[in-house]
């Protein structure tokens, strides 16, 4: 009854979203998405965990430390100068507290935060602004237990996040950005105070003229399919080499975490995997970007119990386009937090948390064929609740085959 239900509701959601956008050029961006934007920085994380966080009685000499992170987040322009942020902190890999108590345990503490703030920008210079950030932030951290007894617990609080940094104004649509993000510690949770420093930049959707969108909507030189219908399949058998890399969790040679940290991996593993997925375009740009929403169901046997498990999802898609050819169009996606029900929760015997969790899509693909009527895409995919709950160990579908169909 509830998938029925489900199922209903994204129908519903469809015919809604259908009826809006047809009215609406999709050269112009709406109302809502001319004051979207969104961020992506990497920088060091600074987290004194010690032995003095650990159960009294159990101590190690060394830690491994990787200091490399990443903060992703989205933000609304509630005025030229002030903005809500929307986002995520998180270290590339794990903190490991290395050969506890001189008998070889190594123990590794999960932590990461989702944040919600204002930003107000103070401009001092044509192009150059000084900006403070103040909010709240939902800490989760996975501690970690040795022959069932606990060494350092699991917590999950909210927690005071501010921070502050510099804009630096390319045009537009584009700002790099200098950051430094702070949270305290907490005593009553036993955790040590959380700081950032980071680089990256932040991409603003802008307004378009009706003359200038009608331009681009009528320019045939760069193809954006309206709809997308895919099947997908994956296996298990190919590996998941792009999960681990794309997560910083590839070993290669010395390196325990080779890679780039811009998606997940997980713990639950699917074996074979299946998936039917329509998307529509809600904006696009003269020639490079576009995005779409999208719905999908997901079906995936798992690797270790077999077990079976069906994935319904609702999710926005940003696409890249790198080539443009005469015989092809190749573009990259990407996609994150795309609300999602799965039929089961605690997937082989491990702790994934609630059914309503998200999902991550990632790949990259080509349109080809006369007027580009084919698509074809290698993606991956993930489902977790990013760690808003302490019970998250997620999961890691491998490369899907997907063959598409536009119109």
């Amino acid at each position: 009854m509830k998938k029925c239900l489900l199922l209903f509701f994204i129908l519903m959601m469809i015919a809604n979203l259908h009826s809006q956008e047809s009215k609406r050029l999709k050269t112009a961006p709406s109302k809502f998405l001319e004051n979207f934007y969104y961020s992506v920085n990497f920088g060091g994380i600074f987290y004194p965990f010690s032995n003095d966080n650990l159960k009294e009685g159990f101590k190690t000499e060394t830690y491994s430390k990787n200091y490399f992170s990443g903060k992703l987040g989205f933000g609304y322009k509630i005025k030229d100068d002030l903005a809500l942020q929307f986002g995520v902190i998180r270290p590339a890999a794990w903190f490991k507290y290395d050969n506890i108590n001189n008998i070889g345990y190594e123990r590794s503490v999960w932590i990461n935060a989702w944040y919600l703030s204002l930003k107000k920008n103070i401009n001092l210079h044509k192009k150059l602004s000084f900006y403070g950030e103040l909010g709240a932030a939902n800490v989760t951290r996975i501690g970690f237990s040795i022959e069932d007894e606990v060494i350092y617990s699991d917590a999950h609080f909210a927690s005071l996040f501010y921070g502050f940094g510099f804009n630096y104004k390319l045009n537009e649509r584009w700002r790099l950005a200098l950051n430094g993000t702070f949270m305290p510690k907490s005593k009553k949770n036993n955790q040590p105070a959380i700081s950032q420093a980071s680089l990256g930049f932040e991409y603003h959707i802008q307004p378009v003229e009706k003359e200038l969108a009608l331009k681009y909507k009528n320019d045939q030189r760069y193809f954006f399919p309206n709809n997308i219908l895919q099947v997908s399949y994956g296996t298990s058998k190919i590996g998941f080499g792009a999960n681990k890399f794309f997560s910083m969790n590839l070993r290669v040679g010395n390196f325990e975490s080779f890679g780039i940290p811009i998606f997940w991996l997980g713990k639950v593993r699917a074996a074979h995997t299946y998936s039917i997925t329509y998307q529509r375009l809600a904006f696009r740009t003269e020639k490079l970007f576009s995005l779409d929403w999208g719905v999908s169901a997901t079906a995936f046997q798992t690797e270790a119990t077999r077990e079976n498990v069906f994935a319904f999802s609702i999710f926005p898609t940003m696409r890249f386009y790198l080539m443009r050819s005469k015989g092809f169009d190749m573009y990259t996606n990407y996609s994150i937090i795309g609300p999602t029900f799965l039929t089961k929760s605690n997937i082989d015997n491990l702790e994934t948390g609630p059914k309503i969790t998200y999902q991550d899509t990632m790949g990259l693909g080509v349109f080809f064929g006369e007027k580009r009527k084919y698509n074809f895409e290698l993606r991956i995919i993930h489902y977790s609740n990013g760690n808003i709950f302490t019970n998250n160990s997620g999961v890691a579908i491998p490369v899907q085959f997907t063959l598409g169909k536009t119109f």
